[in-house]
């Protein structure tokens, strides 16, 4: 007895230090997982903070220079109107240059040709001939005396090297005084605010990294550990990313699990990343010491327990085991009486209390399962007696009705009969579960034994209920409440397999018209909303001719069937149609939008279609309209 139970306290307490320990893991991890997610929090602010001071020094000295420039331009047009321009040769406008310490001086005429210069080569270029030299002659056709033209640094006609112009009108006769510039000071700038140069300020830890995606198309800008590497792991995908705003792990490089953070700025992510192993390393150092601890404390508690289970309990459970081998071989009148502690005295006394009651006890098993509240009955019967023994909820769990109760307890045929004909139906995808009313599911078990049926009912109605409620989430889009693409498929396929011969059907892919600019234009929110109303005019088709999936963001599909002939199908994509005039759908208070969608369709032949094969074609009438017009529907082959 003594070694039984020190084996099942040795389980006990490892099960609890065990628990512990997987409680302490979780915590520790928990831990661990908000620390690393306030380090990436501060790292990613502090980056956040270097490129907004990038930018402002950029605009600072954008601000300086082009005020600095225009002062050197007029510099030069205010000397070159005191001058002869026509004795001014490359020299003499190398010597002003110099002078106004600029790169290059341009004298351009009224035709806006280039007719004096420091650089030789320039002379007689015309400003016409491109892109970058055009925009100044609007100088020459505007009355402002004091017009002027800063161009932003940008590769120059003539040798596509990066320059800064800034221009001049003359005041004594028609032309333009140009100077120009290496714009040294901006290409450093923007050098300090190339985000390789920013990573480069703020060293990672063993295994982090820290990169920059396009929150539109998904492009990675810039890496910690640059850009000369692939990144075709989950854990740099767009859609991965977005849901790791408060932490999450993804699959990452060499099959790692990454723990990831992501914040939104403008209009891209900035991602930190960790490899989970690192973070389980730092795991174990925090944990191994407590484990130690926890198994020192069990080997003592085990040591105190054996001595006080020998000396406090063993004696006496050998005693009452005395008794009650007394009792069993028959002895009722045997009286339990061992003392020791107050507990050994109580047991005593029950176990004598019960001896007592044995004679007279009968089973109350029906009692105990209506006081447990349970939702479950039980009954017994036998086909060669009439009576049904049942526990008292078994009627209503089954759903008897009050004047056939009565009848079917008291024949056991009867009841037989109706519990076997419940049981010939049962649920899909389960044996023993069956549906009795409304929303009433019960598990029912019957086992047989020396011709005697011992049944089991118990109320299932909450489990089934989550179970199709989980299945409807699976199945459906939780926007708009259309089948998701892969349920659809499944049961267009039943549609194909169980249409008649004589009837056809069609499959349809739509996709929305100018929904990005609306997404961009109002906000998610709106384009949401537009997705819901959209949805809902698909959801008002007939049921009995339509199945209605989204496919993915703003691409939707329908199978149209239960068709006799091509022109029901068109009829019912007019009517669709004309539904989305009368639905317009809302973006704002006052505004807005009939839906405009394109679709292309593709009906059943007299060779066999599949689903796959009914899509894929009419995709391609989709995407052949799409390239023709838009907010109509096409035919495949059509």
């Amino acid at each position: 007895m003594q070694k039984i139970f020190i084996r099942y306290t040795f389980a006990i307490m490892t099960a609890a230090i065990l628990l512990t320990f997987f409680i302490n893991f979780l915590f520790t991890l928990r831990s661990l997982e908000s620390q690393q997610f306030n380090t990436f929090h501060t790292k990613t602010d502090q980056i956040i903070h270097t490129l907004e001071m990038n930018q402002e020094e950029l605009a600072i000295i954008r601000e300086n220079l082009d005020e600095d420039y225009l002062t050197r331009a007029k510099a030069a047009a205010y000397v070159l109107d005191r001058e002869d321009e026509l004795s001014l040769n490359v020299g003499e406008m190398k010597y002003l240059a110099n002078l106004l310490n600029v790169d290059e001086v341009h004298v351009i005429d009224e035709n806006g040709i280039i007719v004096a210069g420091s650089v030789s080569q320039y002379i007689g270029i015309d400003m016409a001939n491109h892109k970058q030299t055009r925009p100044f002659l609007s100088l020459l056709e505007s009355d402002d005396e004091n017009a002027y033209l800063i161009q932003d640094s940008q590769p120059n006609a003539a040798e596509n090297k990066v320059m800064q112009y800034v221009g001049v009108v003359r005041k004594v006769k028609k032309g333009i005084v140009q100077v120009g510039f290496k714009p040294t000071r901006q290409m450093e700038a923007q050098a300090r605010n190339t985000y390789d140069s920013i990573f480069t300020l703020f060293p990672a830890d063993i295994g982090e990294e820290f990169f920059i995606i396009d929150n539109t198309t998904g492009t990675i800008l810039g890496h910690s550990g640059g850009l000369n590497q692939r990144f075709n792991e989950e854990c740099y995908q767009l859609e991965q990313l977005r849901g790791c705003a408060q932490g999450a792990y993804r699959k990452g490089p060499q099959n790692q699990t990454m723990y990831l953070t992501s914040t939104s700025y403008e209009n891209k992510l900035i991602c930190a990343a960790l490899p989970r192993k690192i973070l389980f390393e730092k795991l174990w150092e925090q944990i191994s010491t407590t484990f130690l601890y926890l198994l020192f404390i069990e080997v003592v508690v085990l040591l105190l327990l054996n001595h006080l289970v020998r000396r406090k309990a063993v004696d006496g459970i050998h005693q009452i085991i005395e008794n009650l081998t007394s009792i069993t071989n028959g002895h009722l009148d045997t009286e339990v009486n061992v003392g020791g502690n107050r507990e050994f005295q109580e047991l005593s006394r029950r176990i004598n209390t019960m001896v007592k009651s044995i004679v007279t006890s009968t089973d109350r098993i029906s009692a105990i399962i209506e006081i447990s509240g349970v939702p479950l009955a039980a009954f017994e019967y036998e086909l060669g007696l009439n009576h049904v023994f049942q526990t008292s909820g078994l009627k209503e769990l089954l759903a008897i009705p009050e004047q056939m109760a009565e009848r079917f307890f008291s024949n056991s045929v009867l009841f037989d009969r109706y519990i076997r004909e419940i049981m010939t139906a049962p649920i899909p995808g389960e044996t023993d579960i069956f549906h009795i009313r409304e929303s009433r599911y019960v598990r029912i078990h019957i086992s047989e034994s020396s011709g005697k049926h011992l049944g089991v009912v118990m109320d299932v109605s909450s489990d089934i209920q989550k179970k199709q409620q989980l299945h409807y989430e699976n199945t459906h889009d939780s926007l708009t409440g259309l089948c998701k693409f892969p349920y659809f498929k499944q049961l267009a396929s039943e549609i194909l397999e169980n249409m008649p011969k004589d009837q056809i059907c069609a499959a349809v892919m739509l996709d929305l018209d100018y929904f990005k600019s609306i997404n961009d234009t109002y906000g998610h929110d709106v384009g949401d909303t537009y997705l819901q109303s959209f949805s809902a005019v698909m959801q008002s088709m007939p049921e009995e001719h339509f199945l209605t999936a989204r496919r993915s963001g703003d691409e939707f599909c329908m199978m149209i069937f239960g068709c006799c002939s091509r022109e029901e199908i068109i009829s019912h994509l007019d009517r669709f149609y004309e539904a989305l005039q009368n639905h317009p759908a809302p973006l704002g208070p006052n505004q807005s939008k009939i839906i405009s969608a394109s679709c292309g369709f593709a009906q059943t032949s007299d060779s066999f279609s599949s689903i796959h094969q009914l899509l894929s074609q009419a995709d391609e009438a989709l995407y052949d309209i799409k390239r023709h017009t838009k907010g109509r529907y096409g035919e495949y082959g059509k």
